[in-house]
């Protein structure tokens, strides 16, 4: 997905945020922003916006001299989320159709993301999410290639989502290889993370090398890519992984809550919609 106009003011304000959450004061915050405005001329529209984001997050790391601001609030996502396991088991269990609900508690976790913002209530959309009507579901053909695969490829998003990623991946069989950033950038998930939220009982855990909030296939490790291109399955959880993926060729399930206006209208739906989103390889259309 190309980068729109309206992601711009997006980079400041993301800026700012992530600049305040790594304890910058005023001259520091304004620092960061006028770096942010030095980038925006040479920003090549063509480019995805995790792309962008990449130097907008370097520099308040620069600022700030601080690898992950967002530390703090991982961690405490990941022990809320893991707070809420046993009863995100219970839901799925209880279900009519254990997968589905799995997808849509997959799916809910996806509002754990300090990119878009802070204001979200988590159990108030894991409710609405389980009732929610799909405004794309390509379910159908996603529980026929889960009869059938052998190896699963599952590309996360953010840490605290990761335990929501947890419940879907113990309703699935095959080797299933589960998906992290490089390094922290945001609140996404890094290695460390996704072993605190359980993954590593389920999953092998690998980095893509993206440092990106979002998986940049040019900046991908050998051992991913070979993954992304002979795996039975592609799952991409999150924005930031549309962003990204959405263009590709190659078959991709993308899980999704469009919180933005802007992804919600390059996927052609409403925003606050909840999806589950067939990417078709276009060698097989």
């Amino acid at each position: 997905m190309k980068t729109y106009l309206d992601c711009i003011p997006c980079f400041f304000k993301q800026g700012l945020s992530a600049a305040r959450i790594a304890g910058l004061g005023p001259d520091e915050q304004k620092k960061v922003l006028d770096e942010i405005a030095r980038i925006i001329p040479d920003i090549p529209m063509e480019a995805s916006p995790p792309e962008i984001a990449l130097g907008v997050y370097r520099a308040v790391r620069n600022s700030s001299g601080v690898d992950d601001p967002f530390k703090r609030i991982k961690n405490e996502y990941i022990n809320y989320a893991l707070s809420l396991y046993p009863e995100l088991k219970k839901i799925v269990a209880n279900s009519d159709d254990p997968l589905l609900s799995a997808v849509r508690v997959a799916i809910a976790g996806n509002i754990i993301d300090f990119g878009v913002g802070n204001d979200f209530d988590v159990e108030e959309t894991l409710k609405e999410t389980m009732e929610a009507r799909f405004a794309i579901l390509d379910y159908e053909p996603l529980k026929r290639t889960l009869l059938t695969l052998k190896t699963i490829l599952y590309i996360g998003d953010n840490a605290g989502e990761t335990v929501f990623d947890r419940v879907l991946i113990e309703e699935m069989e095959g080797d299933i290889v589960y998906v992290v950033r490089e390094e922290p950038i945001i609140n996404d998930a890094t290695k460390e993370d996704a072993e605190r939220s359980g993954i590593g009982e389920v999953a092998r855990i690998i980095s893509s090398g993206s440092p990106a909030p979002g998986t940049i296939l040019s900046l991908c490790n050998k051992e991913f890519l070979n993954l992304f291109r002979n795996a039975d399955l592609v799952i991409a959880k999150g924005q930031g992984n549309y962003e990204t993926l959405s263009e590709v060729n190659r078959e991709i399930y993308f899980l999704i809550k469009a919180k933005c206006p802007v992804i919600a209208r390059d996927i052609g739906v409403k925003e606050k919609s909840i999806v589950l989103k067939r990417h078709i390889n276009e060698d097989n259309k």
